[in-house]
This record gives structure tokens, sequence and C-alpha cells, in this order.
């Protein structure tokens, strides 16, 4: 929550030594690292999503866990706040570690106060916050804002542990907060009031139930405009991305007048959100920062575009957690056998992805497979579909390439993945799919760096690799660098050279300035790499090669081959000579890439370890 100054101390404090006794007892095994690897840090849940220990969701009907019930203090200490108890839990800072800068920019906690009650510290710990510091001594109540951007120091070599609960507050809480004291505050007569432990008393708590809006309500969502827009940093395209966001909520309010949360608004509202969120880029959302370094952006996709509607499944069966607390939550990973298990898989059966590097001919044969009886495409490539989910483009929550893992594939970004290639597809009759299982083809090159996550999305995922001979891809890549028509993101930071071209790798900072033979070289050899390590990691039924040599010289035996291993039909006879695709440039031929000899030759040779492993891997030619 963003508060008027960085601290506030509550006038309330416990028995810190009392609360490190019952903490003492708790199993070590009962710790568990910090979800994002951060070293140093660890963490015991106390109130988590159906009191499921292993839980770190952020929605969902809050409960003790099994280590909140075995300190009585603890729960004493929650009382004694007066809140409502969202996520809480003890957090370790092992000395000499520190809790790294960030800004809590997660829906839930716009409205929600962070309160730290130190049980075990030392005078070195160091609480930054915005231009604020404080070392919150034992037994101390603290909230801060969790806007700003804030670290913690632990600069001694003993650890430290926090109470850290989360709460919007309740009747006896704010009646706390009013009489707190910000940090360095004198308030004459002001002393904290020491509630310690009481033998036998066993409160009970108000835990949440309800932190996340099924549809958002218009007049919830303006509130978040409204206050991101007051912290907006001014720039010439803020005017145009405000009036975007004005229309938008005026077309919500519009559909929510319509529907309120009813079920049968949900494709109305689902469109709404996703036009909206392509318009607000085209208007340089994107360039728009936040006073607390921040963009504006991912705070919206936080705030309204990922929380706004919770379609991602159906919200009576999935979002109530069933006995063993397992249901599939926003931001859990949706694994493949979760997928599997919950039926969700039913609407895609055995997806197949065309994937390769760049310029491998994968437009000619998505073309021709396209063909076959039976099978939807979207008809072009899927980029808008998948980067226009919040989160999922270079640029957004921190991500700097086209590079995307199972991780990624939260249950809900699956959901909406989903959804927007079935209302996309249709076969090649022009037909949208009826409501049996889809048979789906799909080819965009970015893919050959997202193969993690589309085989967790799609759970039976089946992938071809399209194999070329390397020499003429980076001919070909160099033609389309040159062409300007296969610019993708034209204005990467403190990038030197012609505008960045076609899938953008994680190595793209190291190539910056190099010659444009080295950069295609390098940018061939990186999507390689990946695409290989992801293909090796699956299993082998769910791979297959094709080389493009092999597949002009022999179309209708290549294409047989395909649809025989994906299990389509074919029905047309191929002659020797297939159409151009819509994506060649110039007229085909082997030995084009002769003209750029100069810039390939020479990086042949670094290229050749990864030119032999494309060979073996599946039989191709190298």
């Amino acid at each position: 929550m963003k508060l008027q100054v960085p601290f506030i101390q509550l006038p309330i404090s416990f028995d810190a030594a009392a609360l490190a006794e019952e903490v003492s007892k708790i199993s070590e095994d009962a710790w568990r690292a910090h979800p994002d690897g951060i070293p140093g840090n660890s963490a015991l849940t106390l109130i988590t999503t159906g009191g499921n220990p292993d839980s770190d969701e952020l929605t969902g009907a809050m409960r003790p866990t099994p280590w909140l019930e075995q300190c009585p203090y603890l729960v004493q200490v929650l009382d004694a706040l007066g809140g409502t108890w969202g996520r809480s839990r003890l957090m370790r800072l092992s000395g000499q570690s520190e809790v790294t800068p960030h800004v809590d920019v997660n829906y839930y906690w716009r409205e929600r106060m962070r309160v730290h009650v130190p049980i075990v510290t030392t005078p070195s710990v160091r609480f930054q916050c915005g231009e604020g510091e404080v070392n919150m001594a034992q037994g101390e109540c603290w909230i801060f804002d969790t806007w700003r951007r804030h670290r913690v120091l632990n600069e001694s070599n003993d650890e430290r542990i926090h109470l850290v609960a989360d709460t919007v507050g309740g009747e006896r809480f704010w009646d706390l907060l009013a009489n707190g004291r910000a940090s360095g505050q004198d308030r004459a007569g002001w002393t904290p009031r020491l509630v310690g432990p009481r033998p036998g008393f066993v409160p009970q708590l108000d835990f949440e139930n309800v932190n996340a809006p099924t549809v958002m309500t218009p007049w919830e969502l303006r509130d978040h405009m409204v206050f991101l827009l007051a912290d907006a940093v001014p720039t010439p395209q803020l005017a145009l991305v405000q009036q975007a966001m004005l229309l938008f909520a005026r077309r919500w309010q519009a559909l929510w007048s319509c529907y309120g949360e009813s079920r049968e608004g949900w494709p109305r509202y689902r469109r709404l959100l996703d036009l909206s969120w392509q318009e607000l880029r085209a208007k340089g959302v994107d360039g728009i920062g936040l006073k607390n370094e921040l963009g504006l952006a991912r705070a919206l996709s936080s705030y309204i575009f990922d929380m706004a509607l919770s379609d991602r499944d159906t919200r009576s069966d999935a979002a109530k957690l069933d006995r063993h607390g397992e249901a599939p939550e926003r931001g859990k990973p949706a694994t493949p056998a979760a997928i599997a298990a919950r039926g969700k898989d039913g609407s895609f059966d055995r997806p197949v992805f065309i994937v390769s590097s760049p310029r491998s001919g994968s437009t000619l044969l998505f073309e021709t497979l396209s063909a076959a009886p039976g099978v939807y495409t979207i008809g072009d490539e899927s980029h808008q579909l998948i980067e226009g989910i919040p989160g999922l483009g270079p640029g957004q929550g921190g991500r700097d390439s086209n590079r995307l893992l199972a991780a990624d594939a939260t249950s809900q970004v699956a959901a909406r993945l989903r959804e927007r290639f079935l209302e996309s597809l249709h076969d090649r009759d022009g037909r949208a799919p009826g409501t049996a299982s889809v048979r789906m083809l799909e080819k965009t090159p970015k893919n050959a760096l997202r193969i993690p996550f589309l085989a967790t999305v799609f759970p039976q995922a089946r992938f071809i690799f399209l194999h070329r001979d390397p020499r003429q891809v980076l001919g070909s890549m160099i033609d389309g660098w040159q062409s300007g028509r296969f610019v993708t993101y034209p204005n990467l930071p403190d990038w030197r050279g012609l505008p960045w071209s076609f899938l953008l790798t994680p190595n793209w900072r190291e190539l910056s300035g190099l010659p444009l033979g080295e950069v295609v070289a390098r940018q061939w050899e990186c999507t390689q790499r990946i695409l290989l390590e992801d293909l090796e990691a699956l299993p082998a039924e769910r791979r297959i090669a094709i080389d493009y040599g092999q597949f002009l010289a022999d179309p209708q035996g290549q294409v047989s081959r395909l649809c025989d291993w994906a299990g389509y039909g074919w029905d047309k006879v191929l002659g020797s000579q297939l159409p151009y695709s819509r994506s060649t440039t110039s007229a085909p031929d082997p030995e084009k890439w002769r003209r750029h000899a100069d810039q390939i030759e020479p990086n042949l040779p670094d290229l050749q370890p990864m030119i032999d492993r494309a060979g073996r891997m599946f039989g191709t030619r190298g």
C-alpha cells in the first residue's frame, strides 16, 4: 500500500523472546527457500491459501497453516493487531545477506499493508524504503510504503527473523494506525503498549475469503487508473494513453451494466481487455514510467489487465480449494500434469508447432501442411496472440528477450492463450472449429525460444523441427535484416546497428555494434542451441525433423511422412515444384547465399559444432 511516509511505527509491541522461543520449536524442515531463489532468504508459512504450508498463492480463502496453529502467542499477536489477515509468514534473512531492492507491484499489495514485527534481529539490520531508513528493534511493530522501492540489509553475521503479515486492515487496526508515528517523528508521551503472551487464550482471527474479482467493477477499475496516472512521469504520449484508458473504462462500464459478473459476458470482456491492451501499447504506454521507477505498462498489467476478469478456469470449481489445497490459483505454474488432470486440454488434440530458426522455410512448410483436411490454423504467425498477453513480451516484467519457460505458463496465462487461439482458428475452407477437439498447426519463428512454455500450455503439443543449410539461412537472414521488412524491435536500448530483425535472442546485448554477418551468425547459433536443448528434453515421440532441402526435393513424400506422424489426413497431390511462400524476398536459389559469402564463411568454423549437432540429433543433413 502507498503511504504518505516511508515508515510508520504502530503504538504496540510484543515479547520478542517469547516469540523466538515458539519459533525455535518448529522444525528446520518447515522453512522454505525464497521462491525466486534470492540467497539468504527463507520463509515459514503461517497463513496461506487453504492453509496449505507449501502455497505461495495470493488469492483464495486464506487459512492458518499447521505452523501457526503450533504458535499460540503468534496467534495472539495477530489478534492484538486487529486486522483481517491475508498471506503471512516468518521471513528469515541470513547474516551478510539482503532483500534486494524492489517494489511490490502485484495486485495483492495495492490495498494491503505489510506488517513487520521483528522477532530476532540486531542493530545492524537496515530497512531502506524510498528516502527513509530504519532499524526495526525486536518486538516493535511497523508498516511501510510498499509502493516505494525498498530493500533490507543484514550486515551482521546473525540471522534476522520477522513476522511479516499482510492485511487490508480492520476496525482495531485502523485505530492503531491513527495513533502511529512516522520514523523519526517526536510525539510527546508516545509509548507503545506491550502485549505479552496470555496462556490459554485462543482468539478467533479474521481471514481473507475474497481477495480477487470475478469481474472487476468499473469503480475499482477507475480507482486503479486514477492512482497510476497520478504517479506517472509526464511524457508526450501520456495524454494519448490517458485518453485510451478513459475509453477503455467507459466501454467496461457499458459491459458491466449489461452483464455484471455473468459468465455470458466473459467473452466480450476478454475481447475488450485484449483490444484495449493492444491500443495502449500502440499509443506508447511501454514508454511511460512511474515515479517509483516502475513502468506504467507493468503496473496496469498487474492491477487491471491480469486481474479484471477471472476467466482462467470455471471459477465455481477451480477456484475452490479441494481437501489437499491443490486448486489452480493465479500465478501458479500450470504444469502439463495439472492441466491434463483438470481436462483442460480437451479443446486441443495434439497441437503441432513448427519450430526453426528464422528464414529456414517454415512459412512454406506451414502453408503446405495447413492444406491438410481437418487442420486448423490462425492463418498467420502468433506474435500478437502471445505477446499481447501482459507479461509475455520483451520489456514487460523485466523480460529481456523472446525466451519463455514453463514457469511463465501460469494457469491464468495458459487459459488466456488457449482461448485466444481457439477464437482465431479456421480450417482450409475458412470454417471455425466446432465443439470437437481441434487439430491445430502453428508456426512462428519466435517459438523456437518458447518450447518449454508451449509444452506446458499445450500438454499434448508436438514439434516439427525444420532444418536448413545454415549458409542459406544466414544469407536469407542478412537479406531480411537489410530489407527492413522483418524489423521486430526497432528501439532496443543502446543498440548499435540496423534495427533489430527477427526473434530477440537472450544474447542480443552482446551483439551490439558487431558486423551484420556476425550478428546473424550468433543470432542463429543461440536460437539453434536453445531449440535443440529444449527438443532433447522432450519425449522422442513428441518431436520429428525435416530437412528443407529434402522437403523441396520430395514434397509429396515428406508431407505424407509428417502427416502420418501428426495424425493428419492428406488428400492432395503435390507437384515437384511448390509455389513460393508469402515471405519469399527473391527467387529461391540454393547458391544465393554466396552473394554474402564474405560475411558468412568467416563465421562457419565457430558454427560447425552446432551444425553437426543438428545433423546428428534427428539424422538430418548438416
